[in-house]
């Protein structure tokens, strides 16, 4: 097993060995662990998020040997970028992996875990959460520094966005699941406006979301309104189409 180390969080190599080791045994299981599994480990003062990415299939083996980055380690180095560029981000602390003669095996990316009172999806499910608007234009201005800085996060969907309160109306935001971004110079009007298409359905909350960035962005709500419910809606078909096809194929469960 391979191991690159946060330098802050090098006194702690032993310890975080041992919880990778002995992650299918101990550790408490977070999440339902139907896809890639995270476990929360005790390491001193602090709570530790380990993620084991599901095994790949043979063709990834050998592309994340010899051709790409595998999952854990574009976790680790994205989470590190974000924080150079003010953005928020569990504190990345390590990143594992196992090659065998094909290929990668397992791999691990370790995090501190950060506890929060809420993420998008409750901003979706819940529209008369407690001050929805306000976070969620709060969350608008987030992106918008996101789109700035040419980050291109492209799992931004309802679950990948923790929220803090920190005071009164004020909120801190964090990315997780952070393994497909695309960084740019410039992000042009149109993949901006991409980059929403996955979050919420809910027109009420698009309109709220465009109004904001209108106030940010050098075009009219209109143009943002439009375009923005234009790559949401193309979404939701795909989307409805791919469950559709699923539900052909897989007739006889």
């Amino acid at each position: 097993m391979k191991y690159i180390f946060n330098p802050s969080f090098k006194s702690f190599e032993k310890q975080i060995r041992n919880c990778v080791n002995n992650f299918d045994k101990q550790g408490t299981l977070f999440g339902d662990g139907q896809r890639n599994k995270i476990k929360l480990f005790d390491l001193e003062n602090k709570t530790i998020n380990i993620k084991s990415f599901k095994i790949p299939n043979l063709i990834n083996q050998f592309a994340y040997k010899y051709f790409r980055k595998s999952k854990a380690r574009r976790s680790f180095e994205y989470a590190n970028k974000l924080i150079t560029n003010g953005i928020g981000t569990p504190q990345p602390i390590a990143y594992a992996e196992n090659f065998k003669i094909l290929g990668l095996e397992n791999s691990f990316y370790i995090s501190e875990h950060l506890p929060s009172e809420l993420t998008f999806r409750e901003l979706v499910q819940n529209p008369d959460y407690p001050d929805h608007e306000n976070i969620l234009r709060q969350f608008t201005q987030f992106t918008f520094d996101l789109h700035q800085k040419g980050i291109e996060f492209l799992d931004h969907s309802p679950g990948n966005t923790l929220i803090q309160k920190r005071l009164e109306g004020k909120y801190n935001f964090y990315l997780v699941d952070l393994n497909r971004m695309n960084f740019h110079d410039v992000m042009d009007f149109d993949s901006r406006m991409k980059n929403f298409h996955r979050l919420t359905p809910k027109i009420e909350m698009l309109a709220v979301m465009s109004d904001e960035y209108a106030k940010l962005y050098d075009k009219k709500y209109d143009e943002i309104f439009n375009k923005m419910c234009f790559y949401t809606n193309d979404f939701q078909s795909k989307f409805r189409r791919k469950i559709a096809r699923k539900k052909k194929l897989l007739f006889w469960r």
